[in-house]
């Protein structure tokens, strides 16, 4: 009987001749031998190995981008191996809220679907980098492999799958955090982003209350759009153009939307953008689930050229006197947005407009008569929300929020004032606010009345001011007519007599130089 040392020995050398033949298999033989040998080994295999794989790899060959597959099955998976893997392993997922826990390296997870049984396992691999170097770097590869019995591949292609990529999205969405991105100029055409924390809210926004509940339905409408979107043959996303004068609540209304939705939000700065190519390129790497904001977009380029051609012309008249040495083109170049109007055009309901869906496209402005009407017609900016200033139902709504005040004897006086005076949300809700401990919903409220009755007074005095301003650029303008209508006159009757003279002048001398 063999002893087990002895055993042992021939074991080990078994294993070092394999190891030594494998060696010089790949040393000597051409790398198309093994792949084909490889192949066959498979196909062999495949007649008597009753399973079958599926791969689902880290990143995509697509710019290197991760994989929303990868991530929903990662998601997924996270609820089952907590209960189910003896070795996890904790994930830092970006935008999530708490870690995320998942199957260590070559692990593996059962999961039963319909009464099916699966297998999960967790896969890494190390691949050598294209590179000359004495030191060659490798770069690993992670992956989910699916193994399933081959007599249920209809029922996991066709619902299992689906399943869990419906099933790890809405996990993922649960559990992360909303984030504000910006459009970062030093990285090229790439999102930059913090955690977005704003706390308001569509009840703590004040606003007609009518007028509020119509913007409420309306996004909760479209959030459940995405069959109706599909069926009328259009994009899955909606434009709000939201206008009106500075303080009356624009970037407060988006940060709502934000927190009914669960969207992030994209904060689109134009003129960071060099071109149309890099608005589309940060346009397809814009998520689901999102708001794309362009703040002021009246201020954020020339997008109709009136503003470049008067500049250019300034420039050109007062060039050699600031400017002895002017810019080279390329550093003009270097300054400038070279977005058009046509480029955003087709960035909000282009072509690539449909490169995602489940998106909000916002802008704001003060000025809505400053914008192309071919930028905010119907079907770009599908619905137009004027935030004005205060009335009196959205007084109540900022009373409640700083005071805790639903009625006072003090809110008569206050809904006359805003009805004789133009104050923003904003005016009005620094009035309220307690400056101190001391202070209380009396002294607020009355602080907000001496507030009111000082803004009346004021713009009473600015409008005697411009109407008596008016008046004397109209008593002006006339005094010029009237000084005018005077030297024509003046100059017709000197321009006559002048032609009487020369011609009587002219008759005499004939007569006295007459023979």
């Amino acid at each position: 009987m063999i002893k087990m040392g002895e055993m042992w020995a021939q074991l080990g050398s078994v294993m070092a001749s394999m190891m030594f033949v494998y060696a010089m298999f790949k040393q000597f033989f051409p790398d198309d031998l093994g792949n084909i040998l490889d192949k066959y080994t498979k196909k062999l295999m495949g007649y008597v190995y009753p399973y079958i794989q599926i791969s689902f790899d880290e990143y995509t060959n697509e710019f290197h981008k991760r994989s929303e597959v990868y991530a929903s099955i990662q998601s997924y998976l996270s609820t089952k191996s907590s209960t189910r893997a003896k070795r996890l392993k904790a994930h830092d997922v970006k935008g999530s809220k708490a870690l995320v826990l998942g199957m260590d390296d070559n692990e593996e997870v059962t999961d039963e679907f319909q009464g099916i049984k699966l297998w999960w396992v967790s896969m890494k691999s190390a691949s050598k980098k294209s590179s000359f170097s004495f030191y060659p770097e490798y770069e690993e590869r992670k992956q989910y492999k699916l193994t399933f019995h081959r007599r249920h591949r209809n029922i996991v292609m066709g619902s299992y799958l689906d399943h869990v990529r419906q099933e790890g999205k809405a996990i993922a969405v649960s559990n992360r955090q909303r984030k504000l991105y910006i459009n970062n100029t030093e990285k090229g055409a790439k999102w930059s982003h913090v955690v977005f924390e704003h706390p308001a809210t569509f009840d703590t926004l004040a606003m007609e209350p009518k007028e509020k509940q119509s913007i409420i339905n309306d996004l909760l409408k479209f959030s459940k759009g995405k069959d109706y979107y599909k069926k009328i043959g259009k994009a899955w996303k909606r434009g709000y153009l939201l206008y009106g004068p500075p303080g009356t609540g624009k970037s407060t209304m988006i940060s709502a939307m934000s927190n009914l939705m669960n969207y992030d939000v994209y904060d689109l700065e134009l003129t960071a953008v060099k071109d149309n190519t890099e608005l589309r390129k940060l346009l397809i790497d814009i998520t689901g689930k999102a708001i794309i904001v362009i703040e002021d977009i009246d201020c954020s380029l020339d997008l109709t050229g009136q503003r470049k051609k008067k500049k250019e012309e300034k420039e050109k008249k007062d060039g050699d006197e600031k400017d002895p040495i002017p810019k080279r083109p390329e550093e003009e170049e270097a300054t400038t947005s070279k977005v058009t109007l046509s480029g955003l055009l087709n960035f909000i309901d282009g072509i690539w407009s449909a490169c995602g869906g489940e998106r909000l496209i916002v802008f704001t402005t003060n000025y809505v008569d400053k914008l192309d009407p071919a930028l905010i017609r119907r079907g770009r900016m599908d619905k137009h929300i004027q935030l004005s200033y205060c009335c009196f139902e959205a007084f109540k709504v900022l009373a409640r929020n700083y005071l805790d005040v639903e009625s006072h004897e003090l809110f008569g006086t206050i809904e006359r004032l805003l009805g004789e005076t133009d104050m923003t949300p904003a005016d009005v809700a620094e009035n309220l606010m307690p400056k101190s401990d001391t202070e209380d919903a009396d002294s607020c409220l009355k602080s907000l009345i001496e507030a009111l009755e000082a803004a009346k007074v004021e713009a009473r005095v600015k409008a005697e001011e411009e109407a008596s301003k008016k008046a004397e650029e109209e008593a002006k303008l006339k005094a010029e007519k009237e000084k005018e209508k005077s030297a024509n006159g003046k100059d017709e009757v000197t321009c006559n007599g002048t032609k009487d003279e020369v011609k009587g002048t002219s008759v005499e001398e004939v007569k006295d130089y007459a023979p």
